[in-house]
């Protein structure tokens, strides 16, 4: 069985400078993790995935996802929050699509990758 730490203490000064000098603010690891965690969700992850076909409204998805209107508009709700989808009105329908296709690839390379042999 393999270890999960160094047999000896050797500190790469290099190396750690360099990482500094890129690493990214704690602000930025806050939303990046509250983006991911958005896909954490298997009724998020659905409806995404039907945005990634076509722009739907709250009463289509929650015919397709056998779900209440109520959940459905909770979840477009934290997606809208994260900037994972946007919407628009047409008269008295709110249709829902992915916010750009910066959401289409994470989500793509995300299926890509699980589907992965």
């Amino acid at each position: 069985m393999t270890k999960d730490y160094c047999e000896v203490t050797v500190i790469h000064h290099d190396q750690i400078k360099e990482t500094e000098r890129k690493m990214i603010s704690n602000e930025q690891a806050t939303e990046l993790a509250y983006f991911f965690k958005v896909f954490s969700d298997p009724t998020r992850v659905k409806i995404l995935y039907a945005l990634s076909l076509q722009e739907m409204c709250v009463c289509d998805i929650s015919y397709l996802l056998n779900a209440s209107q109520s959940a459905i508009s909770h979840q477009l709700k934290m997606l809208r929050q994260a900037r994972v989808v946007k919407s628009r009105r047409d008269g008295k329908i709110i249709y829902y699509s992915l916010d750009d296709d910066h959401i289409q690839r994470v989500f793509n390379q995300g299926l890509e990758h699980i589907n992965e042999k």
